[in-house]
């Protein structure tokens, strides 16, 4: 609030400034509305400096200083080339803001190059602003969770889509496959997604490499290239591209990070839903796709129980919970009334949806 108000007394100054001065003639109500709009203006001029880096400053302030010392030398040999007139004064005042004009942009532009850190001191504090780019694979565009993240805010940066992945989706979405498809205009639709995502910048970048042929490495290549991660939930692009010391995040991965933590001991209610592969076993599944392989639960198939968890094992694919069936739980349902083959067909269906959700 107290910086407005110096701003506005600044405008107002100035304002009043010219009407003293008559700058403009002597219309008095003229002379204030340009004082105010110059004070605007210089006001404006300072907002958008807080935007810039300390190293463009810099730059730009070096680059407008080399500019007018170079249009003060054009300025002496125009002087000493054409006779004194209005031409000859006004080269020499389009040199000079020809001059201070270019040294300031190009000054501007070349200030990222500064190291400032090397320096020491107050310039030390100069913090390296570096864009940081997220490449998306045709995989996580089509699996779709990726515009769920965005829209979250959890995902910052740059995100980048090569036209060979846009490409390659378009082949997807033209398939003569209906299932194909369907996923490549699914994949569409999620990049028309992250296009609305307000605080996130997307960019579709021309670049390619044509000596490559697969759109895996082509990727790694242009991680490369942009010092950027690829964001994917292919397991061997992931793992290529950790080899060649390209960063990668997973969906899958953030997902299975996600799952609630289940300690040994603990009880939890679930639908068995089927045989477990070893003798006695029974099969459930959480809501996220977790799968639950429940002991002395084969005669449960079919029913709600109350199971112990014995042990967590987190592998590749995600996590498997085991546990054993609660003996008092199986009392009870044992005693309720067995399931109809409309509620069990409705609890299968539930179970089989949840077993398709990503992150299994």
């Amino acid at each position: 609030m107290d910086i407005i108000l110096v701003r506005l007394i600044f405008i107002a100054f100035v304002a009043f400034t010219c009407y003293l001065i008559r700058p403009f003639g002597p219309n008095t109500w003229l002379d204030i509305v340009a004082g105010a709009v110059i004070g605007a203006l210089i006001i404006i001029f300072e907002w958008r400096l807080h935007r810039i880096s300390l190293k463009r400053l810099i730059g730009a302030a070096v680059g407008s200083i080399l500019g007018i010392f170079g249009a003060y030398l054009f300025a002496l040999v125009i002087r000493n080339s054409l006779a004194e007139g209005a031409l000859r004064s006004f080269l020499q005042i389009m040199v000079m803001l020809l001059m201070a004009y270019v040294g300031l942009i190009v000054g501007a532009n070349k200030g990222d190059l500064l190291n400032l850190a090397a320096l020491g001191g107050v310039f030390g504090g100069e913090k390296q602003l570096k864009k940081s780019y997220k490449i998306l694979d045709t995989s996580v565009i089509i699996d779709g969770r990726i515009a769920d993240i965005a829209e979250t805010g959890f995902l910052e940066g740059i995100v980048v889509i090569p036209q060979f992945v846009l490409r390659e989706l378009q082949l997807v979405a033209d398939s003569a496959d209906s299932l194909k498809r369907n996923r490549g205009r699914r994949g569409l639709d999620i990049l028309q997604r992250l296009q609305k995502v307000a605080t996130l910048q997307v960019q579709i970048i021309e670049d390619d490499f044509p000596t490559v042929r697969e759109v895996d490495l082509k990727l790694i290549e242009l991680a490369k290239v942009y010092e950027g991660k690829i964001i994917t939930n292919d397991f061997n692009l992931n793992k290529v591209a950790q080899l060649q010391g390209v960063e990668v995040l997973n969906i899958n991965e953030l997902a299975n990070a996600l799952k609630p933590i289940v300690l040994p001991g603990e009880s939890m209610r679930v639908f068995i839903l089927k045989e477990g592969k070893e003798y006695n076993q029974g099969v459930a599944y959480l809501d996220d796709g977790t799968m639950v392989v429940v002991d002395n639960a084969r005669k449960m198939i079919g029913k709600t129980i109350d199971i112990s968890v014995t042990s967590v094992l987190q592998t590749t694919a995600g996590k498997m919970i085991f546990g054993k069936c609660d003996e008092r739980s199986s009392a009870r349902a044992e005693l309720r009334p067995p399931l109809t083959a409309a509620s069990a067909v409705g609890e299968s269906k539930k179970q089989i949806v949840a077993m398709d959700q990503p992150g299994e």
